[in-house]
Parts: structure tokens; sequence; C-alpha cells
């Protein structure tokens, strides 16, 4: 089997080194945007808000800020943790923190992942240029034989430049599958930051004449 992959490969001709190259980049974007996405920013908002409340209705807000930074780091919790330190300065200021928080954190949510959608396009593209340059050079070539030893060259060369093209979509169809899941990923995190802050900040303002603003010390 490895014998005639590595045939039709050599058959593609030079494109294919090319579409290899595109194939390494999306590999590893892939690898690491969905260790990113699924594993990395992994939290349970549920558990993290609760924990959160529980040390607000006390009036804790320290011990809030510090549950916080005891959890897994994630744009989340590094966001909510930028408004509570802000409490002490009023709403405005807690949801002016947040949304700073978030410009800085949510690009590390979906840098990259757009680039597997032009991979994936590169790759389709590259493929049928080597199929059309393959044709040429089949074209080229049959002009100067005869005519019984044509229609034998014309098939083998479409075939051997077809492999361009197979390879091509090969190497694109993964990384756009992967690209709408990312997609889909990054809305959901996004979609749990942003209720995650409405609710902090709602959390806030109704127990913010028992809250210990004192308390708060400026931490890194």
């Amino acid at each position: 089997m490895f014998e005639a992959i590595a045939e039709h490969y050599r058959e593609g001709g030079k494109m294919m080194y090319v579409i290899s190259l595109f194939q390494g980049i999306s590999l590893a974007l892939m690898v690491e945007r969905i260790f990113v996405l699924f594993f990395k920013t992994r939290l349970n908002k549920e558990a993290v808000l609760a924990g959160l409340r529980e040390r607000v209705f006390r009036g804790d807000v320290m011990g809030g800020i510090r549950f916080l930074s005891d959890q897994p780091q994630s744009p989340l919790t590094r966001i909510l943790k930028a408004g509570l330190l802000e409490v002490r300065h009023g709403e405005e200021e807690v949801q002016a923190a947040m949304d700073e928080a978030a410009i800085h954190e949510m690009p590390y949510l979906e840098k990259r992942t757009g680039y597997l959608s032009m991979i994936s396009n590169a790759a389709t593209l590259v493929g049928l240029l080597g199929t059309v340059g393959g044709m040429i050079t089949v074209f080229a070539a049959v002009a100067s034989v005869s005519a019984a030893d044509k229609s034998t060259m014309l098939s083998g060369g479409i075939a051997e430049a077809m492999n361009c093209t197979a390879y091509g979509l090969i190497v694109a169809i993964p990384p756009l599958v992967v690209f709408s899941i990312l997609q889909g990923r990054t809305q959901s995190l996004s979609d749990d930051i942003n209720g995650a802050v409405a609710s902090t900040i709602n959390m806030v303002m109704r127990n913010k004449d028992k809250l210990n603003v004192d308390a708060i010390q400026e931490q890194a």
C-alpha cells in the first residue's frame, strides 16, 4: 500500500511538494487550536459562578478574587477577576475593566483558526494547478508521437495529472471540517464568557452594600 501511495505521489509532479507543505502547516494548526479550545480553555462555567456567588453573598470580594486565581487560568477567569478588582470603583468601572480584559483575551480564542480555511482553499487550487500543468505537458508531448501511441500516452498522462487534484482534495477536506468545528467551539466559549460577565456584574451590583471592598488589594 505504501509503495502505491509513494508511486502516486511521484506521479503528481512538483506541486505535490507544495501541497505537502500545506498539509504539514494545517496539521500543526489543527493540533494547536484543538488543544487550546477544547482542553486549555475548558472550564465549568457554572461551577465557577457558583463558587463566586457563594463568596460574593458573604461580602468576601477578596475571597472571590482568590477563588478565581486558584482556578485553572482561562480567558473567563481572567476577565471576571479584572472586573472584581474594580468593584470598589462602581459598576461602570467593573464593566470597563471586563471589556478591556475581553479585548485582550478574545483574540486568544480566535487567532490562527481562519488560516485553516485559507489553507484548505489553497491546497485545492494548487492541486488543480498541478493537474492543469500536467495536462499541458501531456498534450504537448502527444503532439510529437505517432497516432498509435497517442491514446496510451494521453490516458497515462491524465491519470498522473489527476493524482495532484486528488491529493489536494485529501489535504483540503480535514482543515475545512476542523475549521467549522473550531468556529462553533469559539462561539460557544464566547457565549459562555458573555453570560458569565453579565451574571457577575448583576451579582456584584445586587450585593454591593455588603461587599468588603476595602479589603481589595491589587494583584498581578
